[in-house]
């Protein structure tokens, strides 16, 4: 069984008939249990109704997260170092069919971004490519971490799906981590905008945070990207998808993110507006549903709303980033960026703002030890 399984179970509730059936004193009830909440508690905290009860379950959610991480944010960066990709996706704009001049780093190269980063006084940070086998294969990405690993404490990967042992090779070179984004859950539209190239399997990457988690990764980061289809249904798939995960694999960390969809090279427009309240829903009902979950909040966000939603469930932050390859050591090195950042502030600046608000802010919770300590 995989989560497969359970989304083919789930797939043809009549979500928009459920949602509109749920009445304030239904959300109420939700707000008023002290049991774990099961998925169709999770329905109501999604529902228009429960729009009314944001500043409840703003409270509670800061209650569960304090209780659960205490007063911290992980701080952490991504690291580009290839932007070719096989793949045609109608909305990112490292698809292939975009024309501009790709950029793959050396290890030279890559060993620079480092500096750059390890100066900002970052230990955690995500190794981001193109998807393509061809350009980065499994070899250099391998050459990558084990460079890599001489600077930082925790080195996740958001690349190409791979294979179970392809992971557990990466994880003894030093990777720890693993990013996926499912982009969309719905099947019709993930086939609408995976026009060409191996993205388009979509059994296949669904079950790649699960083969993450079989090969030993200490964390597993999912999510979907807003905007793409009804954010209600998107966030729900991803909640329990995450769920899932967290039953199945005790030992490792599952933590989510919300991506909206922003600004790229190309033409594609959201299918669904995805508002800051709508945001703000969806984190809130993910962390009552999810209390021991973490939860990411990237640069793509503005600094106001960034700034709100610090108290209200997020565990992890990125701050001072780059998106575009080679964007660190030099900062016009970059030719295309993957989205739009929207918070330019530095690392310095998001730590004092942390603690400002009664948060520490945490650059080192975990290292990779070595064979001889053992």
């Amino acid at each position: 069984m995989s989560f497969f399984d359970v989304y083919t179970d789930l797939k043809h509730l009549p979500f928009e008939e459920m949602f509109m059936q749920i009445q304030p004193a239904d959300v109420e009830q939700v707000l008023a249990r002290t049991r774990p909440l099961h998925h169709e508690d999770f329905l109501v905290l999604l529902s228009p109704a429960a729009e009314g009860y944001l500043e409840e379950m703003a409270q509670k959610a800061h209650q569960l997260t304090v209780q659960h991480f205490g007063r911290t944010m992980q701080l952490f960066l991504p690291l580009y170092i290839s932007d070719y990709c096989v793949n045609k996706c109608k909305y990112c704009s490292f698809s292939f069919d975009h024309v501009f001049p790709r950029t793959k780093l050396t290890l030279d190269d890559i060993e620079k971004e480092a500096k750059a980063i390890k100066d900002k006084g970052i230990e955690h940070i995500i190794l981001l490519t193109g998807e393509s086998r061809i350009h980065a294969p499994v070899e250099y990405l391998n050459e990558a971490t084990q460079l890599l690993a001489n600077y930082f404490s925790s080195i996740s990967l958001e690349v190409q799906p791979l294979q179970t042992e392809e992971y557990k090779t990466l994880i003894r070179s030093g990777c720890d981590g693993l990013t996926v984004y499912q982009e969309v859950y719905n099947e019709n539209i993930y086939k609408d905008i995976h026009v060409k190239g191996p993205k388009r399997n979509y059994r296949f990457r669904l079950d790649t945070p699960e083969r993450g988690c079989m090969a030993g990764m200490r964390s597993v980061n999912i999510g979907a990207l807003l905007g793409l289809d009804d954010w209600r249904k998107e966030v729900f798939f991803t909640g329990v998808h995450a769920q899932y995960l967290q039953k199945k694999y005790l030992d490792t960390e599952i933590s989510v993110s919300f991506p909206r969809l922003k600004p790229h090279l190309g033409s594609f427009q959201p299918n669904v507006h995805v508002t800051d309240r709508n945001l703000v829903q969806s984190i809130l009902a993910y962390r009552l549903f999810m209390p021991r979950s973490g939860i990411t909040l990237s640069t793509r966000e503005s600094p106001q709303l960034r700034n709100h939603l610090i108290p209200l469930g997020v565990t992890k932050m990125s701050a001072e980033s780059s998106t575009t390859v080679g964007g660190y050591a030099k900062a016009s090195s970059g030719k295309n960026s993957q989205f739009e950042l929207s918070d330019g502030r530095s690392v310095e600046e998001i730590k004092q703002l942390l603690k400002e608000k009664g948060y520490w802010p945490v650059i080192k919770d975990w290292e990779m030890l070595s064979e001889e300590i053992w």
